[in-house]
């Protein structure tokens, strides 16, 4: 039987070429496809950039003999539908496949299980959840997104081993190692997106670009209620250059001090059009308490295509998160070090939970050590 022919270090090359389109791909699914003949590789490849060929038909244009009577291995589910690229089922069957071996079912609607069906109705071998796990684990975000239609969202932070994120002047550079920065940079790279708070603009003027070669800039994602962000920050004059999206809650004749900044309707209609001008998109969203609607603005930037976001937010922007259940993964870099103090600059800030059976509960997946640094993965109930 074809299960019995399963050779793992085929579909454990799928998985190495996969990865290769971290960064490039989204909001679609990264995969890899290997060709195998006689025992023997006869062409792989992988999806390498978002509208570009598939992995499957990628692997069928590095062909170094003919695929008739081959086994192909493929981290997802082959497409059945015509998107940006046609049916990758087709180019199976036509290269005369007689035994296909996959990881992950696909659940977006288009397919779920029409790929293999189609296949298995050409009369080729279909072998399911070969190595599912490892091959379900490159995808989350993209599994997430296509069943929640919004961003999968990690919180990422640096701390001191006794929880401190700034000493007690405010200084926060640096807590952690030279290789945990290069970490998130990685991590810059492949999520979509990256939300900071107005604070964390005024205060640091950052730039929230990825700075490693060959890296591709996150989408930058300002939650800034009243338009407080001023036009000489560096994230609005290079606006035209790194996509970048103020987020404020509507305005309704309301007056703010926040931030030191006073604003009527008038000149935060003003202040609109001069973000516009500069090339800073803007999103407003409903509304209760002044502030920005996060479960809101997490279905609107599902809608326009945005698959994933990393939180580098302050304490409130983590507590305003956290309290609108839209972080479904924590990453904690803990530092060596120990700042003292009374507190004041930690990770989650807001008034805090009343009793221990209040918290927010995360599982830890994950723990790894980055130079002296150690790394707490975590993932939401």
């Amino acid at each position: 039987m074809a299960e019995n022919n399963f050779n793992p270090e085929y579909m454990k090359r799928a998985i190495e070429l996969a990865k290769k389109g971290m960064g490039a791909v989204n909001p679609n699914p990264l995969v890899g496809a290997v060709i195998v003949k006689d025992g023997h590789i006869i062409g792989e490849g992988y999806h390498r950039r978002y509208g570009e060929l598939h992995a499957e038909r990628d692997a069928f244009t590095h062909l170094t003999e003919g695929a008739e009577g081959a086994e192909l291995y493929v981290t997802l589910e082959p497409c059945c539908h015509h998107g940006k690229q046609p049916p990758c089922v087709d180019a199976i069957i036509a290269h005369g496949i007689k035994c296909v071996y996959c990881g992950s079912d696909d659940p977006n609607e288009l397919v779920a299980g029409g790929g293999f069906k189609r296949l298995k109705e050409a009369g080729i071998d279909v072998v399911t959840h070969c190595m599912k796990e490892a091959c379900d684990s490159i995808n989350e975000v993209f599994f997430h997104y296509i069943v929640h239609k919004t961003p999968y969202v990690v919180m990422k932070y640096a701390m001191t081993m006794d929880g401190k994120i700034a000493t007690f002047k405010g200084e926060s550079k640096w807590i952690t190692g030279e290789k945990s920065r290069s970490y998130v940079m990685e991590l810059r790279n492949r999520l979509m997106g990256i939300m900071v708070g107005i604070g964390t603009v005024i205060a640091d003027d950052p730039m929230l670009t990825c700075r490693m070669e060959g890296g591709r800039n996150p989408i930058r994602i300002i939650c800034d209620s009243r338009l407080s962000i001023p036009m000489d920050s560096r994230i609005v004059k290079t606006a035209k250059d790194v996509r970048t999206i103020v987020v404020s809650a509507k305005m309704i004749d309301k007056v703010s001090t926040e931030n030191s900044c006073v604003i009527n309707k008038k000149t935060y209609e003003e202040k609109k059009k001069q973000l516009f001008e500069a090339g800073v998109e803007i999103i407003e969203t409903e509304s209760a308490d002044g502030h920005v609607n996060l479960k809101q603005l997490m279905t609107i930037l599902g809608n326009m295509g945005i698959d994933s976001i990393l939180l580098e937010g302050g304490s409130c922007l983590n507590d305003s998160a956290i309290e609108a259940g839209i972080v479904n993964e924590v990453d904690v870099f803990v530092a060596p070090k120990i700042f003292g103090g009374d507190g004041t600059y930690t990770p989650v800030g807001g008034r805090g939970v009343e009793m221990p059976d209040d918290a927010h509960m995360f599982s830890l997946v994950d723990i790894t050590r980055i130079g002296e640094d150690v790394l707490l993965k975590y993932k939401r109930f």
